[in-house]
């Protein structure tokens, strides 16, 4: 199954590929820092967002989930603070990377790094509704850890 997602590449990405399938059977495609005026450090634990010079049109029923990259999690402690991130499909502006480094050591990004992945899902829009009572279950309102560690 696939949807058409158009991208816009914004004047500091134009010589950056629009987002990628590193493999044939990848869920999200890898997306890009857009850093032509040079490198960012990131300090551990501080956080950042991240220009990819990118801009999109999702069809309507879409959303676009930003999520870290494994390979950067467990090699320099680079993730997302917000994972994951959602995209609306009304949003045009630029799409931007909130990250935070939870190594020891600062990372350097660069322009091109693949910094990230993009998944597309459809979205289901929910109809709310007040209610002085809800159905019965077997867990009913227990909390945390109630179905065990």
């Amino acid at each position: 199954m696939s949807v058409k997602v158009s991208f816009q590449k914004l004047p500091h990405a134009q010589d950056l590929p629009l987002p990628a399938y590193e493999s044939a059977g990848a869920a999200g495609a890898d997306i890009r820092a857009a850093l032509p005026d040079g490198p960012l450090s990131l300090a551990p634990m501080a956080r950042i967002a991240i220009p990819t010079g990118l801009a999109m049109s999702l069809p309507a029923g879409y959303e676009a989930q930003i999520r870290p990259r494994s390979g950067l999690a467990i090699k320099q402690g680079l993730s997302l603070v917000n994972t994951p991130g959602t995209i609306d499909s009304d949003y045009r502006g630029e799409i931007k990377v909130i990250a935070v480094n939870l190594g020891d050591t600062p990372i350097e990004i660069t322009h091109g790094m693949r910094i990230a992945q993009m998944v597309i899902a459809p979205v289901i829009q929910a109809e709310f509704e007040e209610t002085k009572t809800l159905d019965d279950t077997e867990r009913g309102s227990a909390g945390f850890g109630s179905t065990g560690a």
